[in-house]
């Protein structure tokens, strides 16, 4: 720990100002990498972005060796008809403090239900899946992103609204009860939850399917170090917003007590992941400008963290506790085929890149 204040320390005396030019590329893969977590040890879990249809749906970085490989394993990752305990597409992935990581398998490739599954990497093996019925996540649902919530016991999942063929209009949540497997669906389609008509433009180029802007719903999430507040905000969007965790978990509360409880916390870019460090300061993969930003705790004023021309469509955020370090992969998803007039214009590798935060950051959320 006072190595990581001393960097720390170190990283505010370089830095002339809140932004640093570039990050550091930790590695690359020939496949477009999602969102990404780390085991206990700090070996990257990530997956394989889903847009994509890649063949193996999660992978495992050694940092030892230098090697990916399937996660948990090969047959996790291979479709069957005799059973569903596989992942069908996987894009949003956590770790939490006991060594578990939660994958959130959207299921939209093969005919299973939507579901949570807890690989335990102390004892690899299987903890628990969780299912997420039709009720909770209906045919437009896209659950994309999530907080592993071991202090209230609840997954709070960021649900965008743009499965198959949703046009985000129904983004909402979904909180989850890790003791009971209780699920429900919240604030569908209210302010929050729902995307703003603010185009995502790159390159001065609108990203659209048949000739209509995508616009996403309810996406970036995350929660401070004592699960107090959950940050969050649709992708297409301006403004960041946050709620009392016991708030949004309170089945006491009506839709229009619930949503009385929000908070607008600060303006924002369109963006994708979103992390935070123990200061409060958030961490947001900034799309349209290759670049990671940071909304101040201070002031809660934007600004540009790091910037990088190979950081394309920069997606999972998220802090290792082993090195000190945030990590955040760059997707390339806007120069897939569905945006691209049938054609795949992406490029090998696809980059992970890492930064310094300003503060320690929030391993577990």
């Amino acid at each position: 720990m006072k190595k990581h204040i001393i960097l720390y320390y170190l990283s505010f005396i370089i830095m002339s100002s809140t932004a640093q030019e570039k990050g550091e590329v930790f590695m690359t893969t020939d496949n477009a990498v999602g969102n990404i977590t780390f085991t206990l040890k700090g070996d990257l879990v990530y997956s394989n972005h889903p847009f994509f249809e890649p063949e193996n749906r999660v992978m495992i970085y050694d940092n030892k060796t230098k090697t990916h490989k399937p996660f948990p394993n090969k047959a996790w990752n291979t479709p069957r008809e005799t059973d569903d305990n596989y992942l069908s597409n996987v894009l949003g992935i956590r770790n939490d403090k006991n060594g578990i990581i939660w994958m959130l398998d959207m299921a939209q490739r093969n005919k299973v239900t939507p579901k949570i599954v807890g690989w335990n990497t102390k004892t690899n093996s299987l903890e628990r899946i969780y299912y997420i019925p039709e009720s909770a996540a209906p045919k437009e649902a896209q659950p994309n992103d999530m907080v592993v919530d071991t202090k209230n016991g609840y997954f709070i999942i960021a649900d965008e609204g743009i499965g198959n063929g949703g046009d985000g209009s129904k983004a909402a949540f979904i909180v989850v009860d890790m003791k009971t497997g209780k699920t429900r669906r919240l604030l569908e389609g209210t302010r929050t939850t729902l995307p703003e008509n603010n185009p995502t433009i790159i390159n001065g180029k609108h990203l659209s399917v048949n000739g209509n802007d995508l616009l996403v719903g309810n996406d970036g999430i995350t929660a401070d170090q004592n699960f107090e507040w959950i940050y969050y905000g649709p992708l297409n969007g301006t403004k960041i917003y946050r709620i009392k965790t016991t708030d949004l978990v309170n089945e006491d509360l009506t839709e229009t007590a619930l949503d009385s409880k929000i908070e607008t916390y600060s303006e924002k870019p369109n963006n994708g992941g979103m992390s935070i460090d123990i200061d409060g300061n958030l961490y947001l993969t900034a799309l349209e400008t290759n670049s990671v930003a940071v909304v101040l705790a201070k002031d809660r004023s934007v600004k540009t963290m790091i910037q990088d021309k190979n950081l394309e469509w920069p997606d999972g955020v998220s802090y290792n506790n082993v090195d000190g370090y945030m990590y955040v992969s760059a997707a390339q998803v806007n120069k897939g085929a569905e945006f691209n007039n049938g054609k795949d214009m992406s490029t090998k590798p696809f980059y992970v890149f890492r930064f310094r935060p300003l503060a320690e950051g929030v391993p577990f959320r």
